[in-house]
């Protein structure tokens, strides 16, 4: 049966998110997700000019794929590669009926997916030089990481992923041109006091371009100037391991002590490579349909009142320098119910407990999204 949803959405991602034209190459790369969904996206391809080629992949087979350790995952990212080269614009749709899917595969195979496979394809080719878009899918899994019924977080999910993004658009102009007019950031909090410079580094606005959902505007840290200590308050899931009560504190950009849960394994992947221990990403979230924390990060990085600070690799459009197969956002909401904080640029206060408090960023603010 076919669902009017599923067609609003490919709608949003054809036309808003890639702005698809005709003669353009169109990959779509589906994980769990419904046939009818990828046929949606297929037609409105077609109608649009576009070319769509369809992967169709599954958790659990990743999952072995991963795990083998051998020649075959270089040889698989080669090939990804090579397919991501002949391409215009890539989307990416990942369902997983169990998020823990990847629990018990090694640090070590996680390591050489990472590096041989996983930032070859996407983040040195697909984020680059395709116009691209990721989103989950809502599985019934997905659903129970909400703490929702499946019906009821079906229709959250198509509320939220289909929402006026040119509403937002406009709304985040002031707050990119004020970043990037920025020198230092001061952010307070609950066990967080935090400084860093995003002097010369361009902001990015996000608007439903590249996520869906979306709601953030992007830039990152100069490499060495990240001091002080932050306590992050929202969980997160890292291939496939949930790590909670995240604190690091950073000297001379470069994170020096981890604590966590699981203080061990963040460590680990801290330890992957030399860029790990330094942030290549700040970004301030403003998601109004999002205010709840649910283990998946293209969700929560969006929260209203949140800000993610990302140890890894930096995007290349908001360049610092460091360079990592690891780019892990981790999440802080500073809303009254989670504690409340401040964040300052060159010592202004523009957002105090979740709500921006200048005039011109007023916009950004829940009751001004929601229409």
């Amino acid at each position: 049966m076919r669902d009017p949803r599923f067609e609003k959405l490919a709608h949003v991602l054809v036309t808003h998110s890639t702005r698809v034209q005709s003669g353009e190459r169109v990959l779509v790369e589906g994980f769990d997700i419904p046939d009818e969904m990828l046929i949606a996206l297929i037609r409105t391809i077609r109608e649009a000019g576009g070319t769509p080629l369809v992967s169709i992949k599954h958790q659990r087979i990743q999952r072995e794929l991963i795990m083998a350790q051998d020649d075959s995952v270089p040889f698989a990212g080669d090939y990804e590669a090579y397919r991501m080269k002949q391409v215009d614009v890539y989307m990416g749709l990942r369902g997983s009926y169990n998020v823990m899917e990847l629990s018990d595969v090694s640090a070590e195979a996680m390591k050489q997916y990472d590096q041989k496979w996983l930032q070859p394809v996407h983040l040195d080719i697909r984020v680059p030089n395709t116009k691209w878009v990721v989103l989950r899918w809502p599985l019934a899994s997905m659903a129970q990481q909400a703490n929702m019924s499946t019906g009821a977080f079906e229709d959250f999910y198509f509320d939220v992923c289909t929402m006026d993004y040119g509403r937002m658009a406009s709304a985040i102009e002031p707050l990119k041109a004020l970043m990037e007019s920025t020198e230092q950031v001061h952010i307070k909090g609950p066990g967080t006091d935090l400084s860093f410079s995003i002097k010369d580094i361009p902001a990015i606005p996000c608007a439903g371009e590249c996520n869906i959902p979306d709601g953030e505007c992007f830039t990152a840290p100069v490499r060495d100037s990240v001091s002080g200590v932050i306590q992050f308050n929202t969980p997160t899931l890292y291939h496939g391991v949930t790590f909670t009560d995240i604190r690091l504190r950073f000297k001379d950009g470069k994170i020096i002590e981890a604590t966590c849960n699981n203080t061990a394994r963040l460590n680990e992947i801290l330890d992957a490579d030399e860029g790990a221990r330094y942030t290549g990403e700040f970004a301030i979230g403003f998601n109004p349909f999002i205010t709840e924390p649910m283990l998946d990060i293209l969700f929560d990085e969006k929260i209203a009142g949140s800000f993610h600070f990302t140890p890894g690799q930096a995007y290349e459009d908001a360049d610092n320098g460091n360079r990592s197969g690891v780019h892990w956002d981790m999440v802080m909401i500073q809303t009254p119910e989670y504690g409340g904080g401040e964040i300052a640029f060159d010592g202004e206060v523009i957002r105090q407990d979740g709500l921006f408090v200048r005039k011109d960023l007023r916009g950004l603010n829940p009751e001004a999204l929601r229409g």
